[in-house]
Order: structure tokens, then sequence, then C-alpha cells
């Protein structure tokens, strides 16, 4: 555990502890900056390989208009109409990239498709959100940053490629590194937080994890920068909200962790929801066309967020369909996730010369330079036994826990309470000291519960049942109900030390997770006057996916542990901090 003083964020210092210092976060990563974006990175998969590049012109040269489109649509099966449909779409080279199908078999069977029934054998890309693990789920990325371990970090991310490579993912929308200064915000739990060099760092781990030193290897997966740019500065930390960013924030604020991304090799990068002072991120032609790719020299491809092309149209920005695909394309995004503008009006726009055929050739010749790189072409199946051996492997729980327990901060430990002596007796009470599928956190899709290690689980475990009185008080976190305070009171009086589980469900943050109030939901701070009454110390420790304000609650405990959402060792990470 460090001092609070190691956390991503001197505005969650503000939340909890009101000692605000932005500027030196600020100035810190003005003066770091040079150093650690001018720096080249050992990777190299984001120079171009003169042989990768023969074969993508010979591949283009070969290729139909419609088979280009086709590179340029990416598809979810549950909303295209179901992988019969996708399989005949594909058949026909009128599909690149695939989302959301996961498993080696399934995953083999489409690619089959793609290789051996299409007319040009160009294999799919597999795309899904793998975001802090696979199966077996770390911190939070906000609290992976809390650590400031980039080492593990880096492992964490090559651990979740493995585990998703086995069950045939070969592309995560992952990293994501949007600098969040909001904690209303729902997604600042995917975030580094508000700092832009700590946000480099994880990308640069995160990236190096994902993709390894070869690309090619087939135990490593495309990462995927997100979200370009500037979508953690949703105005009132409201999610696809506007924004407005002058260049002085864009330049040394948001745009620094995606530099340090393109220079650690990052193969795709993301567009973003959001307006950028009026301008939608996916049809902003200077911060995709002009900046990333030529300024910056990024030369993988661009993937639309979900429906963003058509999203333009919400935004106003739109007129239809038809003229979101020619934003979208005119600013540089080479596909298009989900919605179907590409497929429906590129070669019209194109017959219109509303678009360049160069642009199309272009993100065309990206995209199957990542497929190169990848070594899709030469290996485009998986090995169906991986998962067997590669999912919840004990080298990769020991790294969960390992990293749970580095995220940890400690807030608060008057007279040294911490750590307690084995063999204690614990009153162990809260909604979140017994919630395993909770604790995991936000966006853990392949994530099984029956795996995640609760508190409860794990103080009866080391420090035996015989010394820990659980009484949750509260069923959920967002519970009013008082009625299990008598459970509560009996526990505590046979303790001599209380440890209280507090914060909030995974579902309270995370896309389309914004609050307008970071205090404590439910009875939780009526939970905590009643344990702090009783006359014996009491441990707070918090699980969130955000910063939660502690204003009113931070006296009622002797101690306050922050742990974020820890993930699956939740349980042993928390028992090994808190015990001897």
């Amino acid at each position: 555990m460090g001092a609070w003083g190691d956390t991503p964020t001197s505005l969650f210092n503000f939340l909890i502890l009101r000692d605000m210092d932005i500027k030196k976060w600020i100035f810190l990563a003005f003066l770091l900056t040079p150093v650690l974006f001018g720096c080249k990175s050992k990777a190299v998969q984001n120079q171009p390989s003169g042989d990768i590049d023969q074969k993508v012109q010979a591949l283009l040269s070969e290729m139909t208009l419609e088979e280009k489109i086709g590179q340029m649509s990416q598809v979810d099966p549950g909303v295209f109409g179901g992988i019969g449909s996708v399989k005949e779409a594909v058949r026909n080279g009128q599909i690149g990239s695939v989302l959301n199908l996961v498993g080696a078999r399934e995953v083999n069977e489409i690619q089959r498709v793609a290789v051996e029934e299409s007319r040009l054998g160009i294999p799919l890309i597999i795309g899904r959100d793998v975001i802090h693990g696979f199966r077996t789920i770390f911190p939070i990325p906000l609290g992976m940053a809390a650590s400031w371990d980039e080492e593990l970090v880096r492992e964490s991310a090559s651990i979740a490629a493995k585990e998703a490579v086995s069950m045939g993912v070969n592309w995560t929308f992952s990293p994501m590194i949007d600098v969040s200064r909001d904690p209303r915000w729902g997604r600042i739990a995917e975030s580094g937080g508000e700092d832009p060099l700590l946000n480099a760092m994880m990308a640069r781990a995160m990236v190096n994890g994902y993709q390894g030193d070869d690309l090619s290897d087939p135990m490593t997966i495309a990462a995927c920068a997100k979200h370009y740019i500037g979508y953690g500065a949703a105005e009132g930390g409201r999610d696809y909200n506007t924004t407005l960013i002058p260049d002085i924030y864009l330049y040394n604020v948001y745009l620094p962790p995606f530099r340090a991304a393109v220079r650690a090799g990052v193969a795709t990068v993301m567009s973003s929801f959001n307006e950028i002072n009026g301008i939608p991120g996916t049809g902003n032609k200077r911060n995709i066309r002009e900046i990333l790719k030529q300024d910056i020299g990024f030369d993988g491809f661009v993937v639309s967020d979900w429906a963003s092309v058509e999203e333009m149209i919400s935004h106003g920005f739109a007129k239809d369909g038809k003229h979101a695909a020619e934003l979208a394309i005119k600013a540089g995004v080479d596909m298009e996730m989900a919605s179907r503008h590409y497929a429906n009006y590129a070669k019209e726009l194109l017959d219109e010369g509303k678009i360049k055929m160069e642009w199309i050739d272009d993100a065309v010749a990206r995209i199957l330079r990542v497929k190169f790189r990848l070594g899709l072409f030469d290996h485009p199946y998986v090995d169906e036994s991986l998962a067997d051996s590669l999912l919840l492997h004990p080298r990769h729980l020991e790294v969960a826990r390992k990293l749970a327990e580095e995220s940890v901060v400690l807030l608060k430990n008057d007279k040294q309470l911490l750590p307690l002596k084995k063999g204690t007796k614990v009153a162990l009470i809260g909604p979140m000291a017994d919630q395993p599928y909770e604790q995991l956190g936000t966006w853990d899709f392949d994530s099984n519960e029956k795996d995640s290690k609760s508190v409860l689980e794990a103080f009866v475990e080391y420090n035996g049942s015989s010394n820990t009185f659980f009484a949750e008080g509260l069923e959920y976190t967002r519970d009013k109900s008082t009625d299990g305070f008598d459970e509560v009171e009996r526990a505590i009086a046979k303790s001599d030390v209380v440890v209280a589980v507090v914060g909030e469900e995974s579902i309270l943050s995370g896309e389309a997770r914004c609050l307008a109030e970071l205090e404590m939901v439910g009875a939780q701070k009526e939970l905590l006057e009643l344990a702090a009454s009783k006359g014996k110390p009491v441990v707070m420790v918090v699980m969130s996916g955000r910063p939660a304000g502690l204003y009113k609650t931070q006296h009622l405990a002797d101690a306050i542990m922050y742990a974020w959402h820890p993930g699956t060792m939740a349980g042993p990470a928390l028992t090994n901090l808190i015990f001897w």
C-alpha cells in the first residue's frame, strides 16, 4: 500500500481529503513529456515492413471496390442478423472484421469461411472488449494506474491477451487512455485518471503487454488506443456529452497518451463518440487524418466506436447515413463498427466524387497491414485446446493478486492500526464484503463470478472462522433498509476490530453510468456510524469504480483503504494487506 500521493490523481485527493493540487501534476507532465514521449520504444509494430507493404499492395491491386469496402466494415453477429448472415457476407467479401464472437471453435469456423470460401481468402480480425482481463480479472484500469507499476500492468495485459487468444479473440478495444478529470463520469473506471503522464505509462505498458515484441506471435493480440480524442473531457461528467478543448489542452493533456501508444506500436486507434468543439470525434479530419496519421505517424488503422459514424446524425453534424459515411471517410476513419453506412453508401459517394479512391485504398491498406502483422494470413486458426491450459492459470491468479495489492491506496492509518495480527477477532461487515461478482468491476464480459474470491472467503481461510464474525448489514450498496443492523451489532460485540467493506456495485460505474453525487449510496453512512459508535477500531475498505467523496464518512474510520474494484483475487489481496 502506498500513501495517497502514490495514486493517479490529485483531483481525487480533493474529493477524499480536500487537498487538491492539480497544477503540480500538469507541470510534472509538461516537464517529462519530452523525456517520455521523445524516447523510441523497443516495439516496432508501427514501423512499416517493406515485405508486408509489398504484400498489401499486391493484394490491394486484386480487390474489387466492393471487397475493399467490405474490409472497412465490422459487424456484430447479434446485430447483423445472426451467424448465418455473417458467414454469407464474409463469403462474399463484404466484411473485414467481426466483434463479440467468442469461442475458438466458433471463430475457426467463421475464419474458415473467410480464408477458404471467399474469393481472396482474406482472414478476419476478431474484436472484443478485453479491458482489464479476460477470464482472470485484474483491478479496473483506474486501480491498475494507482499501482504505478508499469511492468506488472504490462504482464496483466499479456495474460489477458493469452486468455483471449485461447477463445479466438485477436484484437482488443483497449487500452482506454482518456485523460479523465470528473469522477462523476462512469467511464473514469477504465482510464488512468487525470494525469497525462500516468495515462501514457499505462498506454505503453498495456500496448506492450497485449502485442508483445512481435505481433505475429500467436499468443499476442492487437491493441486499440481509445477514445480518440477528448472523450474523458465530457461536460458535467455526462457520458457522450460535448467537450470544449483548446489546442493547448489538446496537445499537452489529451494527446500525449495517444502519442505514447503510437510510439509503443499500437496496431489500432478508436475514434470517440463525443463532439470536440462542435465536431464529432469520428468526423474530425484535422484530428485523425492530419494530427494522428500525418503528424504523429500512426500507420495502423482507425476504427469507429460502436455506431459512432451513425451517431454523427444525432449530433446534428450529419444529415443522414450517407452524409455520415462521407464525413467519417474524409476524416480518416478506416473501419466502421456496427453500423453499415460505409457498406451502403461508399460506392455511391465515390461515384459522386464526394470521397476519393485514394482514401479507400489507404484505409484498406492499413487494415491489411495490421492483418499481415498479426500473422493471420499464415496462421488464421486458433488451437482449440489452448483454453484448458490457459484460463485461470495459477500464474495469472498470482499476478491478479499482486496487482490488486499494489493498486490499493492507504488513505488513513491512525495509531498504526494496520496491519492486524493474525488471530485478531474481526467483525467483517458491509455490503461489499462477500460480493464475488461486484468486486470484479465494470467491463468484464468473459469473467465468471465463481472464480472470484471474496473478502469473507479469504478472511475465513486466513484468520479462521472462529475469529471472523460476518454480518453484511446491507444486502447491496444501494440498500436503505437497516433491518440487518442488529446482526451487525452482535458481530461487533464479539470482535476487537471492525472491518467494513463498502463502496458501490459494479453496475454503478462504466459506460453510461454517470452519477450526480459522489457520496456513499444507500445506508452505508449509517452502517459506518453504527460501527464507530461501539468504541472499537474501524477499518474502512472502499470498493468502487471511481473516486468517492468521503467527506461525511472519513472521520468514522481509524484506517481507510481504497481498493477500487480489485478483480478476481480481491479477497486474498486485501487479506494480505490487512493482516500481518
